[in-house]
């Protein structure tokens, strides 16, 4: 697995999960899978089938999260440089095209989350605007054509 970058709330957060994957998660699909034994005959019972496929998908995300983890770089974002764009900035930008604001923090893609305003590093506009400053102008190819793009501020 390649490197990943996470912040440390982002760490936490799989850390978390993991967590409650190895023991709750575990517990609940073991039980699921003694009670569905218990409807008799294997082979044409359904919930059991069921039971071993979420147990398979379990065990699956647990080995995921701890290959995850054991790349993890943490993004130290009290040391984030506020003179350029990048990874764990807090970037707000002008859409030139719209005369809308938009603020967002630029995150690894293990983080990203539109909804909450986190965009990946890897995503168009967060690659494009990665290593520029503060007043620059900057053109993002998106899938949905074109923006222009000025940098107001960097942050943490």
């Amino acid at each position: 697995m390649a490197e990943v970058r996470l912040t440390a709330e982002g760490i936490k957060k799989y850390e978390e999960r993991l967590e409650y994957l190895k023991t709750t998660g575990r517990l609940e699909i073991a039980e699921q899978i003694k009670i569905a034994r218990s409807f008799g005959d294997l082979s044409e019972n359904a919930e059991y089938d069921a039971a071993k496929l979420e147990q398979a998908r379990i065990e699956y995300e647990i080995v995921e999260i701890e290959a995850l983890l054991k790349d993890a770089v943490l993004i130290d974002e009290d040391n984030i440089d506020t003179k350029t764009v990048n990874v764990g900035a807090t970037v707000k930008v002008h859409n030139m095209d719209t005369d809308a604001d938009m603020e967002f923090q630029i995150v690894g893609s293990a983080e990203s989350d539109p909804y909450k305003n986190r965009i990946s590093n890897e995503s168009p506009v967060g690659k494009a605007l990665l290593g520029h400053k503060k007043g620059d102008k900057v053109d993002v190819t998106t899938p949905g054509g074109m923006l222009k793009l000025k940098v107001l501020s960097i942050g943490r």
